[in-house]
């Protein structure tokens, strides 16, 4: 089997908004999603040359990137729009699932930190990027 990233799976659950989680669709070209990498451990170098180091949680942060006319952008536009409503926050769930790996992301108490209101207008309407915050991302072997 390929590592093409042509069926990769994406789904996103906003409890108070899609309790049935919404498989993403209509992805961009050349970018689908992609994941910030984080610091494992908090480090620090004493003056005496000894390294200390200890756990912290940090959040992990996913970029999605649609195209223009992508159906799950509106996903993304009622999630925004509601929060800007209630002055609050509404966190989602999701999974990623990578079938050329045979493995399955559990995606935690997302945050929408970033996000596009209105495609740029080039030659031709271009993707938008929105950025989600997770708690906790896990691996599952399947």
């Amino acid at each position: 089997m390929s590592i093409t990233s042509a069926n990769a799976i994406v789904m996103i659950g906003i409890p108070a908004l899609f309790p049935v989680p919404q498989q993403l669709q209509g992805f961009a070209a050349d970018d689908i999603f992609d994941v910030d990498a984080i610091d494992s451990a908090e480090v620090m170098m004493g003056v005496d040359g000894i390294q200390s180091a200890g756990f912290v949680f940090v959040p992990i942060r996913q970029n999605i990137v649609l195209q223009a006319d992508s159906p799950s952008a509106g996903i993304f536009d009622t999630w925004w729009s509601f929060q800007q409503q209630i002055k609050d926050v509404f966190f989602a769930n999701g999974n990623v699932i990578l079938k050329p790996l045979a493995t399955k992301w559990t995606l935690t108490k997302g945050a929408l930190v970033s996000y596009k209101p209105i495609p740029d207008a080039k030659r031709v309407l271009q993707p938008r990027r929105f950025t989600i915050s997770w708690q906790s991302v896990q691996p599952q072997a399947g």
